[in-house]
């Protein structure tokens, strides 16, 4: 269970409906997932972040599916299980497949194994990486 309530798209303010309608609008779909519905609780918050993920997750030098795996990536490292579930959701409508998703992951494990490891053993960056 969540610490704040979920806003409901009929019960949000003038402001907060806004969002909802232009989310739903830009996503092409008819709900509004908990996400937004709690940042709702804040409407400037909502707001700012929706502006922000718009922005950044707007196609440009990186292909939408490659954003969508690299947030599933973070959220895996982070241990988001909601933003794990919500980016590999998005990430298989724009074509993710299980191989895909399954190839990811040992990417990220192998990652935090290897970063770990450099990192608590203090290994000096070669100077040809700089």
């Amino acid at each position: 269970m969540g610490i704040v309530k979920l806003i409901e798209h009929a019960e949000a303010a003038p402001e907060v409906r806004a969002v909802f309608d232009e989310i739903m609008h830009v996503r092409g779909t008819d709900w509004i997932n908990n996400f937004w519905k709690a940042l709702a609780n804040d409407p400037a918050l909502l707001r700012r972040t929706w502006e922000n993920a718009k922005q950044v997750m707007a196609p440009g030098a990186l292909d939408p599916l490659v954003k969508e795996m690299l947030y599933i990536a973070v959220s895996a490292t982070n241990g988001c299980e909601y933003c794990i579930h919500s980016h590999t959701a998005a990430g298989r409508a724009k074509g993710m497949s299980d191989a895909m998703l399954m190839e990811l992951m040992a990417v990220v494990g192998l990652a935090n194994q290897t970063n770990r490891l450099a990192e608590g053993l203090r290994i000096p960056v070669d100077p040809q990486f700089k």
